[in-house]
């Protein structure tokens, strides 16, 4: 058996917690589960928690560097990736490896997002020698056969195609984070471009393979009925030999945010309706004030009564939806504000999203308004972390992002302790003013062009342009 060695062996009570145990009389307070952390020889990170309520395991595996490894031009070779580790492996072929999952009743899926490719697995505990050793072979011994791949990107450019035609609200995103971001990594498409997937050959998914993906860039989290000591052991037989990936860890510099306003006019002629993203940079994952700031997006455009949806959806009509958030990564994703609205009604939606965000400025949070919103955070909170998956999903994103158990056990205190004062903070250095955004539109562009000029600068891109940025082969 491969050594192990381990970092904090059966954590458990007040010791789960760096900061100190959360206050027993604390509204909302949830705390994890005791568990355990330990690395294998090659870099390796792994957390296993008990849990015997049913006689399930779930596994969610983190493998650091995502879309960020892309090569340039080559954007979406992760994600061609991630689709082809669940079509062969080891012995087994697509059909085969299909089948072995199905005949116990398992499931596995592998997707690719900015900064890491992510593994989910569940099955019943009896099953995990077969469940693990197919999750070894994925990652370390795929086929990424020629037949498959082909299938996989063909699906792929398929599906961006019949976004564009059907529902742009997919890809609308790609849009936004393109035009905001520009040449820094954040602006790269998970998914490709059509442009950037015509370009992917099997030799450069091959190549992504080798250079991105080894034993060290794991971070494993299990969850549910195991004896630890046996889990362990597998564990370490399963994955204690994979070599370490040939390349380092993609490195992402600090986005520099957005300085006043300019427009990215994608023309889809005949479309009925307009979608807009507004947007700049936000905040991290790691952000100190984080909880002030998801507190004051809560009221601002994170819920069906926030001032965004009450002002565009329930007292103007002017749309179905409208909503706001954070992409929290390593370094501050976007904030973007995102709607739609029939052509006919553009500037009247888009100036009243701009004049909600001015009046979150002038105005901040009233004292209800802050209360309402923590009872609604602490409320929805707790369910995230009721069942096997929702947990080792949890303790999989705070080892990647170096966050220990407290960043849970003190998310109720932490809630409650933003006053006023905090609220109206996080507004000023994370909310963007109106007059700094990056604005993208999706619609008819003869019937809107002149009128959205007064929102800054027009760039015009067609909807059938193979990329996500004007003039330049991104993804």
């Amino acid at each position: 058996m491969r050594r192990l060695l381990v970092l904090a062996a059966a954590v458990t009570g007040a010791s789960c917690l760096a900061g100190g145990p959360a206050r027993a009389d604390t509204p909302g307070a949830v705390r994890l589960p005791a568990f355990e952390q330990l690395t294998l020889d090659n870099g390796a990170r792994i957390a296993l928690m008990e849990k015997h309520d049913t006689p399930l395991i779930a596994v969610t595996a983190v493998i650091r560097g995502g879309a960020l490894g892309d090569p340039p031009g080559r954007e979406g070779s992760a994600a061609l990736l991630a689709e082809l580790l669940q079509k062969g492996a080891g012995a087994r072929d697509a059909a085969a490896f299909a089948e072995a999952l199905e005949s116990v009743g398992a499931e596995l899926s592998i997707t690719a997002g900015t900064e890491s490719l992510v593994i989910g697995a569940s099955f019943l505990s009896k099953d995990s020698e077969l469940v693990l050793g197919l999750l070894a072979d994925a990652l370390q011994r795929p086929r990424l056969e020629a037949a498959e791949f082909d299938k996989v990107r063909t699906r792929s450019v398929q599906s961006i195609a019949a976004a564009k035609d059907s529902d742009p609200r997919a890809l609308i995103g790609e849009y936004g984070d393109a035009w905001l971001f520009g040449a820094h990594p954040y602006g790269r498409a998970v998914g490709g471009s059509e442009e950037s997937l015509a370009a992917i050959g099997t030799d450069d998914v091959r190549s992504y393979l080798e250079q991105q993906l080894g034993g060290d860039r794991l971070i494993l989290a299990v969850v549910g009925d195991f004896s630890a000591a046996e889990m362990r052991r597998r564990l370490a037989d399963a994955f204690g030999s994979w070599r370490k990936a040939g390349a380092a860890s993609p490195a992402v510099p600090a986005p520099p945010a957005s300085k006043g306003r300019r427009v990215l006019l994608v023309d889809k002629p005949g479309a009925t309706q307009t979608y807009f993203w507004l947007g700049n940079v936000g905040a991290s994952r790691l952000d100190p004030a984080r909880h002030a700031q998801s507190l004051v997006n809560t009221v601002f455009g994170g819920r069906f009564t926030s001032m965004l949806n009450t002002e565009l959806r329930i007292k103007s009509g002017l749309t179905y939806g409208a909503r706001s958030g954070f992409e929290r990564l390593s370094e501050p994703g976007s904030f973007q504000i995102v709607s739609y609205t029939q052509t006919e009604t553009t500037v009247d939606a888009i100036d009243l999203a701009l004049a909600t965000l001015d009046r979150l400025h002038d105005d901040g949070l009233a004292a209800d308004a802050l209360a309402s919103a923590r009872s609604y955070m602490l409320g929805q909170f707790p369910p995230t972390l009721e069942t096997n998956g929702q947990l080792a999903s949890r303790l999989a994103d705070l080892m990647l992002y170096g966050l220990g158990p407290e960043d849970v056990n003190q998310y109720a205190e932490r809630v409650l302790a933003v006053d006023r004062a905090a609220a109206s903070s996080a507004i000023e250095t994370a909310f963007p003013k109106s007059s700094d955004l990056a604005v993208v539109l999706i619609g008819d562009a003869a019937k809107i062009r002149d009128a959205v000029a007064k929102y800054g600068p027009v760039t015009e891109m067609k909807i059938t342009d193979p990329r996500f940025a004007p003039g330049r082969p991104k993804g």
